[in-house]
């Protein structure tokens, strides 16, 4: 009898244990949709943390990674979902590393992670950060791939912001990668600077507005009329 009843009592706290788990997993997924419905960043995070502890979703981490990724928190983002580069990921994880990677100045990672989306569905805007990147870790003759493929397939309407102005601005996508032409030509050869000042010219014509391009080309003309010290004996 008392076997019986330890046997009755185990199975009617089992029951109860589940029913607690269902009704937290019912009021986290409330919760969830209100903070969702009020633009409460916050209260999404700590919903979906404790989502992914009572019922653990590869979908939801990466959800939950995407809204710390949106909400400039890149360090929790990649502790969430990792920096590995796993062909397996969701497309919306490779996402979230390669943002989050180049916005904490790790171009080498970032690079691995923006090259598996493009391969899964090349376009330009992609083609324009793996340029970017390849330029930043020294290597612009593989950049040119993506340069000329970005000025073959921007279209007018296709824009690319800049942020080194306090007031953030827009040029044409193509204009961006003619940029990035003059930038890899000139670290390609450092003494035909006059062919990376006509990619720079050839972008400002495109985009009168575009700060960096103009500050590029100040740079290389300021280069070209300071000659080198001679070298020390």
């Amino acid at each position: 009898m008392k076997k019986l009843l330890v046997i009755l009592f185990g199975a009617i706290s089992l029951v109860a244990q589940a029913q607690s788990q269902a009704d937290l997993l019912g009021h986290y997924q409330d919760y969830y949709r209100q903070m969702r419905l009020q633009g409460d960043v916050q209260g999404v995070i700590n919903a979906l943390t404790h989502l992914n502890l009572l019922d653990p979703s590869p979908a939801r981490l990466d959800t939950l990674a995407y809204v710390y990724t949106n909400n400039n928190q890149h360090m929790q983002a990649l502790n969430t979902i990792g920096i590995e580069r796993n062909p397996e990921d969701s497309d919306l994880a490779l996402q979230v590393k390669a943002v989050s990677l180049k916005a904490l100045n790790q171009p080498r990672r970032a690079l691995e992670q923006f090259q598996l989306m493009y391969e899964r569905g090349p376009n330009p805007y992609l083609a324009y950060e793996i340029a970017d990147l390849k330029i930043q870790v020294g290597d612009s003759p593989g950049s040119l791939s993506e340069i000329e493929y970005g000025i073959s397939n921007a279209t007018d309407d296709m824009k690319y912001a800049f942020y080194e102005r306090q007031q953030p601005y827009e040029v044409p996508l193509k204009a961006a990668f003619v940029h990035l032409k003059g930038l890899a030509q000139f670290n390609m050869d450092k003494n035909n600077i006059d062919q990376a000042i006509a990619s720079f010219d050839e972008a400002l014509a495109m985009a009168p507005n575009f700060n960096l391009a103009s500050l590029s080309k100040q740079a290389l003309e300021s280069r070209k009329q300071t000659p080198e010290d001679p070298k020390q004996e």
